[in-house]
C-alpha cells in the first residue's frame, strides 16, 4: 500500500444543512457518496461528523484542502455549482500563475471552511 491520506474528518455544525453541500460538490468531481455522512475515491475517504454546539475559532492549523480535478470542465462545474446554492466563492474559476494551466476556484462551506477545487495539469511538489 502506499502512503498518503487515507481520510479526513471534518466536523460540522449541522449535518443536514453540510451534508446537501458536499454530495453536490463531490458529484461534480467524482467522488462515490458512501452513506449519509461520507464519500471516497479510491484512495481517500472523507466523513462529515456533526458536532452540535461547537463554535470554529481562529486558531493555527489547516487553512485549506485543495481536491483534484480531472480536468478544466470539472472545476467550471464546481463554480457554477458554488453560484447556483448561493455559496461564499473566495475566487474563481481562474487561472493562477502557480503553474502552467492551474485552474482553481476556491470557496467556504457552510461552517465556513475553505475549499479549493483545482485543475493542475503541471504543478507538483514531488521530486
Amino acid at each position: 500500500m502506499a502512503a498518503g491520506i487515507h481520510h479526513l474528518e471534518f466536523w460540522v455544525s449541522d449535518l443536514s444543512r453540510s451534508f446537501p453541500f458536499y454530495q453536490g460538490l463531490f458529484q461534480r468531481i467524482g467522488w462515490t457518496q458512501l452513506n449519509h455522512f461520507s464519500f471516497a475515491t479510491k484512495s481517500c475517504d472523507f466523513y462529515l461528523i456533526e458536532k452540535p454546539g461547537m463554535v470554529r475559532q481562529d486558531a493555527v492549523g489547516v487553512r485549506h484542502v485543495c481536491f483534484q480535478a480531472e480536468d478544466e470542465a470539472m472545476v467550471h462545474a464546481v463554480g457554477a455549482y458554488l453560484k447556483e446554492i448561493g455559496a461564499d466563492i473566495v475566487r474563481g474559476p481562474v487561472v493562477m500563475d502557480y503553474s502552467e494551466g492551474y485552474l482553481t476556484v476556491d470557496f467556504r462551506d457552510p461552517d465556513g471552511y475553505v475549499l479549493e477545487v483545482a485543475y493542475t495539469p503541471h504543478h507538483s511538489f514531488a521530486p
